[in-house]
């Protein structure tokens, strides 16, 4: 159940990131429209503080090496890494490691 909302949590996060950056803050500095990136990053922010606590969660559970897990990280901070992280956590969904 955990790691099924952890894979949730990962695509939102990465979501909220490429909104953050692709429309936020295009919309800040090439239009001047200033009221759209506090709430993204700040909604980015709540989701990422998520993301970090249920991926330590999720990372004992499921035995994860320190290393898979360091690049689960890296994968909520680089653009449409969360879509490449996905692939790599199906099919451990489809072997009853939930």
């Amino acid at each position: 159940m955990t790691f099924n909302i952890f894979r949730l949590l990962s695509i939102i996060e990465g979501l909220s990131l490429l909104f953050l950056l692709f429309v936020a803050m295009p919309a800040k500095y090439q239009f001047n429209i200033t009221g759209i990136v506090p709430i993204a990053g700040i909604t980015h922010g709540c989701l990422w503080l998520a993301y970090v606590v249920l991926s330590l969660v999720v990372s004992h559970r499921q035995k994860w090496s320190v290393g898979f897990w360091v690049a689960t990280l890296g994968a909520s901070v680089i653009p449409f890494a969360c879509f490449i992280l996905e692939r790599k956590l199906k099919p451990m969904t489809s072997l009853g490691n939930t």
